[in-house]
């Protein structure tokens, strides 16, 4: 055994010394780099900081080399340059967990993380590179790698003492939420979402993010409490509102609640005056949806659905009186909902399921015959 153990020394020394030799050459870098991987294949020699220090050092030259390339615009492998990037950091954290190890008294002294930790500094900004280099191909799984290690040099020990940018975490874990989306993983687009939220500048978008990944995990409570964080924040956003207003879709007190809210922050909004008169239908308040209808009709004359909502709202008026007692207050009613829903039909004629048994009980209603025939073909036309 002692005999094995010093073969294996000797065996680690050999290559080292090679590995050295190519890299005081100037040349051959990466069969530097294979000397020490091809001595880490033994899980005896993994223990071993020395290789690791040589295996940096090899990965360091190759940067160096095609950061020159750049420099005097020759052909570089863009992507190959991040990847060199990356390795970087990989063995340097190694590297470093090796260094401080506690020794036999149970000191840790790292002896090499000071100029380790200055070496990577310089090199860190290329992870963020990186990251938005993938961004731009659509690579969002290499994208999200980068950025997560950009972001990981805050809780390694190796960066001890250095300040980060808060401003460039936000930014890098935006980025990084951004490509967990992109690639439908949830819980990646999760993962930084707090930090994310501090960009401020693309805080709409992070919620949005982070609402459509507790929707694809079926969180419905943080899905809404996510719809309801970028409401507030974002009132007039064309994301958050209609979600949130879907989400009490069945809860119509709720969803007048919303949109009284959201009226605080646009009173003109046709979707928040429409939002209105949709919940107050749905609580039987007629005269009032039949209001915001009309603002949003005055304001709005395209926005089909006003029509079709005042008009239901006028029929359903009319369907709560007593038919003995107050015949032309209904015929009225009846009168009055009849060019909101012909209205509606001229903008929206495919809809024929709304609005046509809505005139069929119009002019059922006003005694209009001939109308009342020609609805009355499309609706069993329909049926058949």
């Amino acid at each position: 055994m002692a005999l094995m153990a010093t073969l294996t020394v000797g065996a680690q020394r050999k290559q080292i010394g090679e590995a050295r030799t190519y890299l005081k050459s100037g040349k051959n870098f990466d069969k530097a780099e294979k000397l020490m991987t091809d001595l880490l294949k033994d899980s005896a020699n993994r223990e071993n900081k020395r290789i690791y220090e040589v295996w940096l050092q090899s990965v360091q030259k190759q940067y160096d080399q095609a950061n020159e390339k750049f420099y005097l615009k020759q052909k570089q492998d863009t992507a190959q340059f991040f990847s060199i990037v990356r390795k970087l950091f990989t063995i340097a954290f190694r590297l470093d967990s090796l260094d401080a190890r506690p020794d036999k008294k149970g000191k840790v002294d790292p002896s090499l993380r000071k100029d380790v930790a200055r070496d990577m500094m310089g090199y860190r900004n290329n992870l963020f590179n990186g990251g938005a280099f993938f961004v731009r191909k659509g690579d969002f799984k290499k994208a999200f790698d980068y950025f997560e290690t950009y972001i990981d040099c805050r809780r390694q020990p190796l960066f001890t003492g250095y300040d980060f940018s808060e401003e460039r975490m936000a930014e890098a874990a935006y980025w990084a939420t951004y490509s967990g989306y992109r690639m439908q993983e949830p819980i990646m687009a999760l993962r930084y979402r707090d930090l994310a939220m501090n960009d401020t500048a693309k805080r709409a978008w992070t919620l949005q993010y982070v609402a459509e990944s507790w929707k694809t995990l079926k969180d419905d409570s943080m899905y809404v409490a996510t719809l309801w964080q970028g409401f507030n924040a974002f009132p007039k956003s064309t994301y958050f509102f209609p979600r949130l207003m879907d989400s009490y879709q069945n809860q119509p007190e709720e969803a007048l609640k919303v949109a009284d809210q959201a009226l605080e922050a646009d009173s003109t909004s046709s979707l928040f005056l429409f939002a209105k008169s949709v919940a107050l239908l749905k609580l039987e308040k007629f005269a009032e949806s039949l209001d915001y209808s009309n603002r949003v009709i005055k304001r709005y004359p395209d926005m089909a659905e006003a029509y079709y909502n005042a008009g239901t709202a006028y029929v359903n008026i009319a369907l709560r009186m007593d038919p003995q007692r107050h015949k032309k207050q209904i015929k009225k009613m009846y009168q009055n909902a009849m060019p909101y829903m012909e209205k509606y039909r001229a903008l929206m004629p495919d809809a024929a399921q709304k609005w046509g048994p809505a005139l069929y009980r119009i002019y059922f209603n006003l005694n209009m015959g001939k109308q009342f025939d020609e609805i009355d073909k499309i609706l069993k036309k329909q049926k058949s």
